[in-house]
């Protein structure tokens, strides 16, 4: 999915309260990274957030796909688009490439990584 990126590589998307808005999806840290894991096989893996404190990964996604987000084990919120402040496991690329993850594609990923998990667990 390719996005317009603006100043440092930050999509460009709405606004609200003066400050750019994206969206992430949020899912427990071990089933986030075998999420990247697909992903970048595929190609199809935009900027990843670390939240450590929380053992989360929260993927960036376009702005709006919060609306309409329903998967169970994870969740979706708006948020002011993060800066490099943050603690990225992979950070937003500048130029053409993409700062963020299809959801499509995401979900895909995510239900994957979660039987793939499931599997290696029953062993």
């Amino acid at each position: 999915m390719q996005v317009e990126v603006g100043r440092q590589g930050r999509p460009t998307e709405p606004r609200r309260a003066g400050r750019a808005q994206c969206d992430v999806v949020t899912v427990p840290e071990r089933q986030g990274l075998e999420t990247v894991d697909i992903l970048r096989l595929r190609g199809g893996c935009g900027a990843v957030l670390h939240e450590d404190a929380e053992s989360t990964l929260s993927f960036l996604v376009p702005f709006g796909t919060a609306d309409g987000w329903q998967l169970p084990g994870s969740s979706c919120r708006h948020v002011p688009v993060p800066g490099p402040e943050h603690d990225w496991l992979l950070p937003p690329r500048g130029g053409a490439g993409a700062a963020l993850t299809d959801p499509a594609q995401l979900r895909a990923a995510l239900g994957e990584a979660a039987r793939t998990l499931a599997a290696s667990d029953g062993f």
